[in-house]
């Protein structure tokens, strides 16, 4: 029998029973049990550096229970000072991905977040992940849009949205985060922000029940896809973020979360060659150059 903390034997009884037995499976197909993605890297023509990174280079976010989850180098931020963030979260309570209010019924998220539409849920208003502090709101998805240039391969357009069952309430502890402008990009050395909860080691340790940011600096494309570096692997649908020392990234479970850049949401968190090693940086899905197929999806709905 899995367990089940307190606050989620809670949230549950706050969800309206035709919520918790309507059967979605129509909607979206379920991925294969106990599936964990895997990012693997295939050498293309053209490419070819002995400092190119590991064949097999991490998805940022897996569909196994024990797959680690962190913020790394950050720091514990205010409760609620990241009203549009949200966490997506199995049945069972297991905080899994995380994702970006966009509008009252909309998140913003990775393609590889994708998992059964009727074993998510979303929680807005979240701060400490094991303490029922009044200010959650309960969701359960009713469609998930993935992009459909999204690769699982190379994790080009890492994009989903989610469609919430009902608009989310504004308040003191939820709002949403503004899109950037279709084509617009962040100059190089421009600091943004990141966060999420877990692990806050690379190499494990105890988890962060309370939310964490860290505040990273985008990275020129072309120093990213240098050979020192992904050797020309990020696309143009990618953005890089993070310090050339390491020390200090997004990683396994932050999968889906903002990076948020002068007020608005530019990435989003997608993957990354381990997590906080030096020259190689965060991974992040360019929201601006989908910015125009959000709108799309949102009000064709």
């Amino acid at each position: 029998m899995k367990y089940r903390s307190p606050k989620l034997l809670i949230i549950l009884h706050l969800l309206p029973m035709t919520v918790l037995n309507q059967d979605f499976n129509s909607s979206v197909g379920k991925p294969p049990e106990g599936h964990q993605e895997i990012f693997r890297i295939h050498q293309t023509s053209g490419i070819d550096s002995p400092n190119s990174p590991s064949s097999s280079a991490e998805a940022l976010s897996s569909y196994g229970e024990s797959d680690v989850q962190r913020i790394i180098g950050g720091y514990i931020v205010p409760p609620h000072s990241s009203k549009y963030l949200v966490s997506l979260k199995r049945n069972t309570g297991y905080h899994f991905c995380g994702g970006a209010l966009v509008s009252r019924r909309w998140v913003l998220t990775a393609a590889h977040c994708k998992t059964g539409i009727n074993q998510m849920l979303i929680v807005a208003g979240e701060y400490s992940l094991s303490t029922l502090e009044g200010t959650e709101q309960i969701f359960r998805p009713v469609r998930m849009v993935v992009h459909p240039d999204y690769s699982a391969m190379s994790k080009n357009a890492d994009i989903m949205l989610i469609k919430l069952n009902k608009p989310v309430s504004y308040s003191a502890s939820v709002s949403i985060v503004p899109l950037p402008h279709q084509g617009s990009t962040v100059r190089d050395g421009r600091f943004c922000q990141v966060s999420g909860w877990g692990y806050t080691t690379p190499i494990g340790g105890r988890t962060s029940d309370t939310l964490r940011s860290v505040y990273l600096p985008i990275i020129a494309t072309w120093k990213c896809n240098s050979s020192a570096s992904y050797a020309g692997y990020i696309t143009k649908n990618m953005i890089c973020a993070g310090f050339s020392t390491g020390g200090k990234d997004a990683c396994q479970g932050d999968s889906g979360g903002p990076l948020v850049c002068e007020g608005r949401v530019f990435g989003i968190v997608s993957w990354g060659h381990s997590c906080a090693s030096p020259r190689y940086p965060g991974v992040y899905t360019a929201v601006a150059s989908f910015q125009k197929w959000i709108y799309k999806t949102i009000f064709k709905q």
